[in-house]
Order: C-alpha cells, then structure tokens, then sequence
C-alpha cells in the first residue's frame, strides 16, 4: 500500500520536533531530580527553556582573532542529533523514508564529527580553558571510541544487522534475556560518558580545573552558547532514544500511520525517559566522578561487558 506525502513526512517532522522541542525539558527534569535526591530545592524544569531564551536574545561576544571554525562549531553540533534523529525510532515502530540512509555506526560518526566540530571550535578560541577542555574531551573520546565500536559489533553479531529500526526488532525476541541485558548495561555505560555525566564527569560543576563538557564551551556566549546547550540536550535525548528505544524495547512506539497513534507515542516515550532519568539520578548520586586517568579502566570495562554479550550470543545463550 502506497503512502501519501504527508503520511511519509509527517512522523518525521514529529520525531524531529519531539527531539528539538522535548530536549531541554527532559534534560530539566533530569536536573531537578538530581537536586531534589540530595535534599536541596533545585531549579525549575522549565528552567533550560528561560535559559535558552535568555542566550538567545544576548550579544554574542566573540574572542579576538576567532575564525570560521570558532562560529560554524555550534551549528555542527545543534543539527547533528537533529540528524540521527531521522536514522532513528523516536516515535514510530515502522521504518520511515530516511531510515536506511544510514546504520547505528553512521549515527555514531554524525556525533562524532559534532563532537569533533565543538572541540575544534574551542581550540580555535584560544582560551587555554577551552585547550584544557577540548584536551580532556579528546582523552575521553579516545576511550569510549573502542569500547562504542565493541557495543555496535555485540548488536550487530547478536541481530545481524545494524539498522536500528531492525535491531530493536530483532532484540525484542531476545528481551531480558543475559545478551540483552549486557547490552542494555554496556550502552548506558557509553551513554553517561558521551553526555559528560558522572562518573566520566560532573555536569553540576563549573570549576576551571574540574570540568570537561563546560570547557569546551567556556569562551562562547549568547546565540552561539544557546545552541551548545540545546545541542548537548538532544544529544543525551538521542542516546536516550537509541537506548530505549532500540537497545531496551520499540515498547510504547507507533504501529501505525495515523496521527492518533503517534501523539499516542509521545508521552508513552516521555515515561520511558523518565525511568532513564531514575536511573541515570540514582547513578549520579551514589557514586563519585572518577579521576581522569581512571576513565580508560571504566570504558574498558563497558567494552568486556559488550564482549561478553557476543561470547553468550555465540554459544548459543540468547
């Protein structure tokens, strides 16, 4: 059965805006109920759009001597999970026409080169707090590259494929079985070090010699820091998704084109990251940030544990 214009496009515009327009308040309540379970009172959930605004409308104050690099930096990375976010099933169970433009491999590439695209920017400010910041940030990403590689080669072994809107199919067969959960563990192992989140590292703090994610965007401002934000935001969003969604179960996903079932997906997809946000708080507040040169051993370990998912897929434990 042939599909009209607007049922092909429609689900896509509405994952692209669930992702753009959902992002800081998910990232807001992550944030306040990181404060609220250390007993203080925190900020607002609605507190990252006021602060999105509030950059918005400012001046944007550029470094001297700041090149094309330093502007286009924050771009790459605000549309970059805007575009895995077509490769993906935010909201929809059924493959849409941008699914098989590209795998989980190309999606990890797609915020890899934004990650790469804001490290470079921050260099070219010449701030020695971002140098120290894009320095750690590389260290950091040269430790979770491998075991990331690892984690897509036990999906890939373990579904025999690597679209994601296949993989979450084909691992529903497999739900909560030891492969499944190794999975489940391994990729939420790579997600708290991509997003900065403790134990890799502390996003509440904002201290020079301390943080990493905030350096690198220390010297920007404004617009262009807005769009920082709001990228960091969709990016944990996206991992979000790719982790609920195809790695953990298409559970609460639209089976059907009709926009009764995907305005039904949203706030079904918006519970899952709640429990996402549990879980992610629980971490955050039972254990400490690691040092730096402990991370290598924390991304090796999430690498053993996607070893050990492929080790059982293939003897037959699936």
């Amino acid at each position: 059965m042939s599909l009209s214009f607007t049922q092909a496009v429609a689900p896509q515009i509405a994952q692209l805006a669930f992702i753009l327009l959902a992002s800081p308040l998910i990232k807001g309540i992550l944030d306040r109920g990181k404060e609220f379970v250390q007993g203080k009172r925190g900020p607002s959930i609605f507190q990252v759009y006021r602060d999105l605004r509030k950059l918005f409308v400012k001046e944007t104050v550029l470094p001297e001597g700041a090149g094309v690099l330093y502007r286009v930096a924050p771009y790459v990375y605000f549309a970059a999970p805007l575009i895995v976010a077509m490769l993906i099933p935010v909201l929809t169970s059924y493959p849409l026409f941008m699914a098989f433009a590209g795998d989980m491999m190309a999606g990890g590439f797609i915020l890899g080169l934004a990650t790469f695209a804001l490290l470079t920017g921050a260099t070219a400010g010449a701030s020695p707090y971002g140098g120290i910041g894009s320095t750690r940030a590389r260290f950091v990403s040269m430790s979770v590259e491998p075991a990331l590689i690892v984690i897509l080669f036990a999906v890939s072994f373990t579904a025999h494929a690597t679209i994601p809107f296949i993989v979450n199919q084909t691992l529903q067969k497999l739900a909560w079985s030891p492969v499944h959960l190794l999975l489940i563990a391994a990729f939420f192992g790579v997600l708290l070090a991509e997003t900065g989140r403790i134990p890799v590292d502390n996003p509440s703090s904002h201290r020079e010699f301390s943080m990493i994610d905030h350096n690198r965007a220390y010297d920007y401002s404004g617009p262009h820091l807005a769009l920082i934000e709001w990228g960091g935001a969709m990016k944990y969003t996206v991992l979000g998704v790719i982790l609920l969604n195809v790695i953990v179960s298409p559970w609460g996903l639209a089976r059907y084109h009709a926009a009764w079932s995907i305005a039904l997906a949203v706030p079904l997809v918006f519970v899952k990251f709640l429990g996402l946000n549990a879980v992610v708080v629980w971490v955050e507040s039972s254990i400490g940030k690691l040092r730096l040169l402990r991370i290598p051993e924390f991304m090796a370990g999430v690498a053993l544990v996607a070893l050990c998912a492929v080790v059982l897929s293939a003897v037959g434990l699936s």
